[in-house]
């Protein structure tokens, strides 16, 4: 009974967070035609994703590599 609930409180933690995780993802992408910070929210998102999801750490971490790229890049200019 215990592995039970353990498991159902496992997934529930995980629903929770895939909620949140989607609606401030949705808010970023809406923020790419809106106006808002969409460069920060979507990060964040992916951050928050990222704590249950590997395809979430793996996008989080091409991201912060282009960002990398691009620092470097207007440094250079």
């Amino acid at each position: 009974m215990n592995a039970f609930v353990g498991k159902t409180i496992m997934q529930a933690k995980r629903l929770i967070i895939a909620i949140i995780g989607f609606t401030v993802l949705l808010i970023g992408l809406a923020m790419v035609v809106l106006p808002g910070p969409a460069f920060i929210v979507i990060p964040i998102a992916l951050g928050i994703l990222a704590t249950e999801f590997i395809w979430a750490k793996k996008l989080l971490d091409r991201v912060k590599s282009r960002a990398s790229n691009v620092k470097e890049w207007v440094s250079k200019q």
